[in-house]
Formats: structure tokens, sequence, C-alpha cells
């Protein structure tokens, strides 16, 4: 769960880094002087739509096949087998 935390939060934050990072560099000044003009509303939106991209693809092509049986995780000779869905 901390993976997905950590891409959705990657992802949304995307467009900011690179946004910050190209201004610094074609401009070469203060980082602070980088967000005055920056355009926040199309940053937003680009993060926000990343992100939903990205939960989209996640969901589809991440977890069990649709119809299968769930398998709790259990405990054998002292080593806990993770759940599964076959």
């Amino acid at each position: 769960m901390l993976r997905i935390a950590l891409i959705d939060i990657f992802m949304f934050s995307l467009p900011f880094l690179i946004y910050g990072t190209y201004m610094l560099a074609a401009k070469g000044s203060a980082p602070m002087d980088v967000w005055q003009d920056a355009p926040v509303l199309w940053l937003l939106a680009a993060g926000c739509g990343l992100l939903l991209i990205t939960m989209a693809t996640l969901i589809q092509f991440s977890g069990g096949k649709p119809g299968g049986t769930y398998h709790p995780a259990t405990i054998e000779d002292g080593v806990i087998k993770p759940g599964e869905i076959d």
C-alpha cells in the first residue's frame, strides 16, 4: 500500500519537479523566483491527470484475475504465507 501511495505522490508532483528543474536550468535564478510566475493551475491539472492515469493503470493491471478465489494469509511452520487469489 505504501508503494502505491508513493507512486501516486510522485506522479502528482512530477509536473512541478519538471517545471522547477527546467526553469532553474533555463533562467539560472534563485529557486524562489522560479515559482513567482509559475502556472500553478496548469501544473495542478497536469498532476491530477497523471495521477488519474496512474491510478487507472494500477487498478487495471494489478490484482488477481476476475472471479478468482481469495485464500487469506496463513502461518505454516512459523512462516507467514501471504494471501493470494487463484
